[in-house]
């Protein structure tokens, strides 16, 4: 699994993934609208809701590459609301279904893709069924990119049905955020609704990247799903106290710690070894 191509690789998340990829001694195939900032990679810019370019930039363009041997699929419009929904579903289902039979007719049977926490039921108007919540219920997407990020799990599962040798990984990434970031992050305490529609959750940029490389080493075939989020939540206060105020009556199906996240990441440590290795909490003193 040397040379690794990544879409979506300069956005937010995506040039992290780049540098770590490189950092653990991947070949990495750069693939977005943009060129990668980086000139230590194979960088092509591409449109993937067009098939054909789509199969070229992963079977191999000229003398820049001659095909992949895994692929990291993050390209997409990145959130709900940026642009007409209507335009979210045409540009991230046509993407993520285009890149998926591209690598299949490049021979890549190893496939990590960004699903989303927005499956868990974000904004959560409706409680979840409990806390932690966890891989366990049925998607609840309540945005059209939600729906679209559930559509993907289901193509995925399908289309690893299709080919048995094929793994398909989806980690249902939290709020990115990077480092830069954290300096806000006191300000939440004041009002704990303004972070209640993902749990007051986040997922640091560096640790999601880890675990982008953590699912491509996982050997298992088959579609799969992870929650990836860090350890802690964004708050100062406990997590026991602002569930209970802002969620009351939704039952814990185990202890959590003081400042443990609400998006159970128990399954992603016990099959990948996910551990994450930052905290707002470090940055911010």
């Amino acid at each position: 699994m040397a040379r690794v191509a990544v879409t979506g690789s300069s956005g937010k998340l995506g040039r992290v993934v780049v540098d770590h990829l490189l950092e653990h001694g991947r070949d990495v195939v750069a693939l977005d609208r943009v060129p990668s900032p980086r000139r230590d990679v194979v960088s092509t810019v591409v449109d993937l809701t067009d098939f054909g370019q789509a199969v070229e930039a992963l079977s191999g363009i000229d003398d820049r590459h001659d095909g992949v041997d895994a692929l990291v699929h993050l390209a997409a419009v990145p959130a709900p609301g940026l642009i007409p929904n209507a335009a979210t579903f045409a540009n991230n289902v046509t993407a993520s279904y285009n890149v998926y039979s591209a690598a299949l007719r490049a021979g890549v049977r190893k496939i990590v893709w960004a699903s989303s926490e927005t499956v868990l039921g974000l904004p959560f108007d409706e409680p979840p069924p409990y806390l932690p919540v966890d891989e366990e219920y049925p998607p609840r997407p309540n945005s059209t990119y939600s729906l679209v990020k559930t559509l993907e799990e289901e193509l995925a599962r399908q289309l690893c049905r299709w080919h048995p040798d094929l793994s398909m990984t989806g980690l249902r990434f939290s709020n990115v955020m990077l480092p830069e970031e954290y300096a806000a992050f006191p300000g939440f305490d004041a009002d704990p609704q303004l972070r209640k529609w993902n749990l007051w959750s986040y997922i640091d940029a560096r640790d999601g990247a880890q675990a982008v490389r953590r699912a491509l080493d996982h050997d298992a075939v088959g579609a799969d799903v992870f929650v990836i989020a860090n350890a802690d939540t964004v708050m100062s206060r406990p997590t026991r106290e602002l569930a209970a105020e802002v969620l009351p009556g939704v039952p814990f199906t185990r202890e959590v710690g003081e400042h443990e996240t609400l998006l159970s990441i128990d399954k992603a440590r016990r099959v990948l070894g996910y551990e994450p290795a930052h905290s707002w909490r470090d940055a911010t003193g």
